[in-house]
């Protein structure tokens, strides 16, 4: 078997540069800790190149999907401005030989993993990405590339698989049953094909020596590759069917969970990548979102249950994470609190609930004992901590941050943002139930993005079927007579179709219903084509029909396509403001243009994305902007991005503005939340609350109703996930102050709290304090 040489200059520069040890309590395998992710995908991208360099031929296997974005921009980079002084000096700094480019000709590529059946001329399959990122973009030899295109069945050639799987489900109980029928025959020949095509793929590995150098990503169940939660360590390449989580992270790839969660996949095994003992394997992660699988993949012992300890075995095998990705990591959080001269507040308070809540004891009654029992109560207790101020001081603060949770706010201008249109719903819509009481008060929403992926392709085809089924039955002849009542600026026309829906909601009349919708749809087109004609609105009708007719699932849509569905999210927006009685000029849809649909949507721009917000900022003057708090997302998120656009536009509006008293709230929804330590306003929910919130996500949100991409916590609608979170918040609460506080409160609003809405209040200098500068996510490279 081959040997490969995988010493590291490159982890030695960046654990001196960054401060780290190689060795922390409780882990199994090493990591290294950078700052951010696209600091993550600079040093992946070097280590690389540094094994390249040591290992003059070999196999690598490297990953597809969002998280190696930085990582090949910033290997192409390298690679293709190899001679360039400031690329040397570059590379030079972190221990790289510039005088030996790597010959990427010289490398076998594996693939690790694919969809079953996919044709690998989708853009959505993985194949198409390797050839366009790796094959490409890296410059292997194509003759060298081991790829998994099976898209034609060798037993049965004069079909593809889309054939022989029509509704693109892949029952793999045929390996061991009588098919029923003459498909099913055909289904079975397919599948005894396809794994003997995972067999000899094993083999071409095993005979090259074993893979090299392999990097990968991990899933939300811990899947590395296509190895999911349960996978045997010994596990060869095969053909399996994924788990609910493995579906619910890929739904956007494929066009929705209803497809994902009926595909089968084809992995290399977890032996396949550590068949080698000298095999260089590294998993990178960013976010926090993803601390809690790095945890139980870097302490635990190898268990089937976290596929990523199949690694241990490997002395070359690492986590390279962001601080939020190792956030979770016991090690690490021994030495930062070990390291606190004095530890704040807030940590204190993070470890007292975290014990309290797992003890189910209120906090006021914690022993010293009950600390010195868990380890990180324990270094608290050795720093001679006042247990029992801390405890009371811990419990006052949470009653101060219920009150500020209730408490009137009146007289200011509330800038609500959300990257997407249903955020703000899902984080605090039951703040704003209460916030909106006050006639003083004065709300502004603004979406900075066009939210066009999260649109199935069956739903637009649903509302352009509507559109076209009134007009050809001439149910908006009346409207077409009136002047200007479609054209897309008519702010009268735009309410007066929110008006008719929901009209139709009151009325439990379901014609109405759709009449409102067709308008708004007949709105849409008008805007899309930039003409009222009558007759070049039906062509455009039937074009992007027969678009949606012969399209794929999770294939990049066409610029109209896209823009229609982003305005179908608009349209959900505002019907959900409009129950408010907030008109669409209080609603702004800003549709910053780095959200594009593509895997690797572009860094912010200031003029194409900054500068609509500071002019939005120049308009409200607003008193308090909320913001989705998402400091280092969980990778090339939108999130992400539009926390930095935010901040940016903060910067440049308060450089004017230099005595504007501003408040910035930061929410989490669905998608991460709040410990209750980092969050100051504790916002209760009723059952009221939780009623219109269930309620108005269902009428409002059509696009939605069949959570056709949810989260991969929970299998439904993500109204229904935000109240589980809303719920979980407010029995941790509950625990650690006691129920009596609620149950036996003077106040009824108190008394009524069922769940727990989590903010952050910050000054602006806060915020762009957590936030990380605009310049380091659009790194120069």
């Amino acid at each position: 078997m081959r040997e490969y040489n995988s010493f590291s200059r490159v982890e030695e520069i960046a654990r001196e540069r960054f401060g780290l040890y190689w060795e922390y309590p409780f882990q199994r395998t090493k990591f290294l800790i950078v700052p951010d992710f696209p600091t993550l995908g600079k040093i992946v991208a070097l280590r690389f190149i540094e094994w390249l360099q040591l290992n003059p031929e070999g196999v690598v296997s490297l990953p597809t999907g969002k998280t190696p974005e930085y990582f090949i921009e910033w290997t192409s980079y390298f690679l293709t401005n190899w001679n360039k002084k400031h690329v040397k000096r570059e590379l030079e700094k972190w221990g790289i030989d510039i005088e030996r480019k790597p010959d990427m000709k010289n490398y076998y590529f594996v693939q690790m993993d694919e969809f079953y059946p996919m044709n690998p001329k989708r853009e959505n399959s993985f194949v198409y990405y390797i050839k366009k990122y790796y094959l490409k973009g890296f410059g292997f030899d194509p003759k060298k590339m081991i790829l998994m295109e099976t898209f034609r069945s060798r037993a049965i050639s004069e079909k593809n698989l889309y054939h022989i799987f029509p509704d693109g489900k892949v029952d793999l109980s045929l390996r061991y049953r009588k098919p029923k029928n003459q498909l099913e025959e055909l289904q079975q020949k397919a599948i005894y094909d396809i794994d003997r095509f995972a067999a000899e793929y094993e083999e071409k590995i095993e005979k090259l020596g074993g893979i090299g150098f392999f990097l990968g990503g991990i899933g939300p169940d811990g899947h590395i590759a296509f190895n999911i939660r349960g996978s045997d360590h010994n596990s060869t390449t095969r053909v399996l069917n994924i788990n609910y989580e493995t579906a619910a992270a890929s739904s956007v790839d494929l066009g929705g969970i209803e497809v994902a969660r009926n595909k089968a996949v084809i992995t290399i095994g977890l032996k396949t990548i550590t068949q080698n003992p000298t095999t260089t394997a590294i998993i990178f992660a960013s976010g926090e979102s993803k601390a809690k699988v790095v945890k139980d993949s870097i302490e635990n012992e190898p268990d089937i249950l976290y596929p990523a300890t199949a690694l241990h075995k490997l002395s070359a095998a690492r986590f390279y994470l962001t601080k939020g990705a190792s956030s979770l990591l016991t090690g690490v959080r021994i030495e930062k609190l070990k390291n606190y001269e004095k530890v704040p507040e807030e940590e204190i308070a993070r470890i007292f609930i975290d014990i309290a809540n797992k003890k189910k004891k209120r906090l006021k009654e914690l022993t010293k004992s009950d600390l010195k029992n868990n380890i990180f109560g324990k270094i608290l207790v050795d720093k001679k901590i006042h247990v029992e101020k801390e405890k009371n001081r811990i419990s006052s603060e949470i009653v101060e941050k219920i009150r500020k949770g209730t408490e009137v706010i009146k007289g200011v201008k509330i800038l609500h943002t959300a990257p997407h249109h249903d955020d703000i719903m899902l984080g605090y819509l039951p703040f704003i139930l209460h916030l909106v009481r006050v006639p003083e008060n004065r709300h502004f929403f603004a979406t900075f993005t066009s939210g066009f992926t999260s649109v199935s392709n069956h739903y637009t085809l649903r509302m352009i079927n509507v559109v076209e089924e009134f007009l050809e039955k001439g149910l908006l002849d009346s409207l077409l007579k009136e002047k200007d009542y479609f054209n897309p600026k008519n702010l009268t026309g735009r309410n007066r179709d929110i008006f008719q829906y929901l009209d139709g909601v009151a009325a439990q009349s379901d014609e109405m219903k759709k009449e409102a919708e067709a308008r708004r749809m007949l709105r849409n087109i008008v805007e899309i084509t930039g003409s009222s004609d009558i007759g070049k609105v039906k062509k455009e009708i039937k074009r992007l029909k027969l678009y949606l007719l012969r399209t794929y699932p999770g294939k990049k849509d066409i610029p109209e396509i896209q823009k229609l569905k982003g305005m179908i999210r608009e349209w959900e927006e505002e019907l959900l403001w409009a129950h408010l009685g907030f008109n669409c000029n209080h609603i702004f849809h800003l549709r910053l243009g780095f959200y594009t649909g593509d895997i690797f949507t572009p860094a912010p721009e200031y003029t194409r994305d900054i500068k609509p917000v500071i002019t939005l900022l120049e308009r409200i003057s607003p008193d308090i902007i909320t913001v989705a708090f998402d400091p280092e997302g969980t990778g090339p998120d939108t999130h992400y991005k539009v926390l930095q656009i935010v901040a940016e536009s903060l910067r440049e509006y308060l450089k004017k503005h230099k005595n504007k008293n501003l408040k910035i709230w930061g929410y989490r929804n669905v998608w991460f939340r709040f410990h209750p330590a980092d969050a100051n306003i504790y916002v209760p929910v009723s059952m009221n609350s939780i009623a219109i919130l269930k309620s108005a996500f269902d009428i409002c949100f059509g696009s939605q109703r069949s959570a056709s991409f949810p989260s991969y916590e929970y299998d439904g609608p993500f109204s229904e996930l935000a109240v589980k979170i809303m719920v979980e918040q407010y029995s941790v609460i509950k625990n650690i102050i006691g129920r009596d506080f609620f149950y036996s409160n003077p106040v009824p609003r108190l008394r009524a709290t069922r769940g727990m809405v989590f903010i952050k209040e910050m000054n602006p200098e806060e915020l762009l304090e957590e936030a990380e500068e605009l310049k380091k996510l659009m790194e120069t490279l």
